[in-house]
């Protein structure tokens, strides 16, 4: 919690919550429990009384230095604190007392405006051998000599088990146990910055997983029972007992930024969070994420297609910094693959991508056959760089039944589709060399029966493609988890495509594509930005196109040709970037 706030604080679950350090080896333990009959804090073999501040919050001070374990004991029996900075024994395990050796680093000195942001999303459990904080930090030297500015990692609060994909985390504040604990994140997050590499946190505010609903459940009424989400109970953001909860997640928030220098959040699935509030939850993130660091940005995922979670809160919006756009990349893969599937029948069409490149809200208060309703809105306002966009990320490629990357003869075209969109782009870990390894769906649930559920829904899930033959990965085994692990087995043509499209996309100027012409037949699109022209070709044989006199061409993702009258023949599925000697 901010220091300049601390002294207007009206309600006592305002103050800080969890176990704060005061120095001379005295920390304060504060804990909000309304649910408690009974509630007193142990320390070792010691249960101690804690005393009643008024509105279900409780509080001491006891003699407890940096490393030492506790508990809250509610009603005879011990859990951790909902607070917890530090669950180095997992989910049941006793909290502990966290305070960094060393001031936690600062943000970066100079905010990447975001017309400027590479992004790489990545997963600390399977980026390295080590799947560790510590692990990762041998591979940022490649990625800032890459180009990319910014990290983008899955979530890390404490979740069940060791390995997982870490949406269903329980402890919001606790770095995650098995990946070496709150230490080793503020030491990977300084050596980002050592190399110019901002650090984006992926965090999960919609629900908690379900492992962690009864221990949060002794404590108070964290989750909404008028509410849901499809991954479990919805947290209590408008109801009775609101107010506490809300400032829980919002000094998680703000937490990443001051304690372990964030340079921004990214928070997932905003749709399945459900707020009536005046001040939604995510305006009240973003606003807590901005006052704790003014060059910090929020990104949120939306299943909306609405622009309001980017416009300020004057003129009645979210005030988010970008957002993601999952439209984009369904009009890019359904052009660059087959697939037609599911929600992706909606797309396929070169007119789509091309509507996509103005603005990727292809759904923007049209009919969507797959809702079955009209869906989304416009968002000319918005500017373009306040979208991120992806051709892979851990969703689309992890959901699917093998957990398989893009097919390689669809990835060049892809990604100089991707990075040169007038948008903010981000790639998937491994993408940008080619990596063969699947990114298969894991997790280590703690709790039997929840662990066979997700077998078997994994199973039903898929259903169609067993009957092929090959068996679903199990997402519980440990080879699940080991088989998506980065070999860094590298496809050199692709690599250098990756490194000079995103050198060349610094030279492209900022702002809306000026011209957007495509020919459905022919399947083709050209983009102009500036003196830049795009050139795509989705066609299953070569196409040609007439080009200016003098036009240069900078890069090609695959071998060109030309034609006695000088057009440029792209062989298919390909893709030419020009410049254009005078306009």
């Amino acid at each position: 919690m901010s220091a300049d706030r601390a002294w207007v604080s009206r309600f006592p679950w305002e103050r800080s919550l969890g176990a704060r350090p005061l120095g001379n080896d005295l920390t304060e333990f504060r804990v909000w429990a309304p649910n408690a009959g009974q509630l007193a804090l142990r320390l070792g073999e010691t249960d101690f009384p804690i005393d009643a501040e008024g509105y279900g919050v409780f509080s001491t001070v006891q003699s407890a230095a940096q490393g030492t374990d506790y508990w809250f004991v509610v009603d005879g029996t011990a859990v951790p604190d909902p607070a917890s900075r530090w669950q180095p024994h997992g989910l049941r395990g006793p909290s502990r007392v966290f305070e960094p050796s060393t001031p936690p680093p600062l943000g970066l000195a100079e905010r990447v405006p975001l017309d400027q942001l590479v992004i790489l999303e990545l997963h600390i459990g399977t980026f390295s051998q080590e799947g560790t904080f510590l692990g990762a930090i041998p591979h940022l030297d490649e990625l800032a000599r890459l180009g990319v500015s910014a990290i983008e990692v899955m979530p890390v609060a404490e979740f069940p088990g060791a390995r997982g994909w870490g949406y269903d985390g329980v402890y919001i504040s606790a770095a995650h146990s098995s990946y070496g604990g709150p230490a080793d994140l503020i030491e990977l997050v300084d050596a980002a910055h050592r190399r110019g590499i901002a650090v984006i946190l992926d965090v999960v505010y919609n629900h908690v997983g379900v492992s962690g609903v009864d221990a949060l459940n002794a404590f108070g009424p964290y989750f909404a029972g008028k509410y849901g989400t499809p991954w479990g109970k919805a947290m209590n953001y408008d109801d009775e007992g609101c107010d506490a909860v809300r400032e829980w997640v919002l000094q998680s928030a703000e937490g990443w930024i001051r304690e372990y220098g964030m340079d921004g959040l990214r928070l997932d699935a905003i749709h399945a969070i459900h707020d009536s509030s005046p001040e939604h939850i995510v305006a009240a993130v973003t606003r807590r994420v901005h006052e704790a660091n003014q060059d910090a940005i929020v990104i949120v995922e939306s299943g909306l297609n609405d622009p309001a979670v980017v416009r300020p809160p004057a003129v009645g919006g979210w005030g988010a910094d970008a957002v993601w756009a999952d439209d984009f990349h369904h009009a890019l893969r359904t052009l660059v693959t087959e697939e037609r599937d599911g929600y992706y029948a909606e797309f396929g069409r070169v007119e789509l991508l091309a509507k996509a490149f103005h603005r990727p809200h292809v759904h923007d208060g049209n009919y969507s056959s797959f809702r079955e309703r009209r869906f989304g809105a416009p968002a000319q306002d918005v500017e373009p760089e306040r979208f991120v966009v992806f051709d892979q990320d851990h969703d689309q490629v992890g959901n699917r039944a093998f957990g398989d990357r893009m097919p390689p003869p669809a990835r060049p075209l892809a990604a100089f589709l991707t990075l040169l969109s007038p948008f903010t782009p981000m790639l998937f870990m491994g993408e940008e060399y080619g990596e063969r390894a699947p990114f298969q769906y894991f997790c280590d649930h703690i709790d039997p029966k929840l662990a066979e559920a997700t077998r078997k829904g994994r199973r039903e899930e898929f259903a169609a493609f067993a009957s092929f033959g090959e068996e679903i990965p199990d997402p519980q085994a440990l080879e699940t988890f080991e088989r998506s692990k980065l070999t860094r087995v590298r496809d050199q043509e692709l690599a250098h495509l990756y490194a000079r499209l995103i050198a060349l996309r610094a030279e492209l100027p900022a702002g809306d594509a000026d011209v957007i012409s495509f020919d459905e037949g022919e399947r083709w699109l050209r983009v102009r930005r500036g003196s830049y022209e795009l050139l795509a070709s989705f066609a299953d044989e070569p196409r040609s196109f007439k080009i200016a006199s003098g036009a240069e061409l900078l890069l090609a993702t695959h071998p060109l040709g030309y034609d006695a009258d000088g057009r440029i023949e792209l062989p298919a599925l390909s893709g030419g970037l020009l410049q254009i000697a005078a306009l």
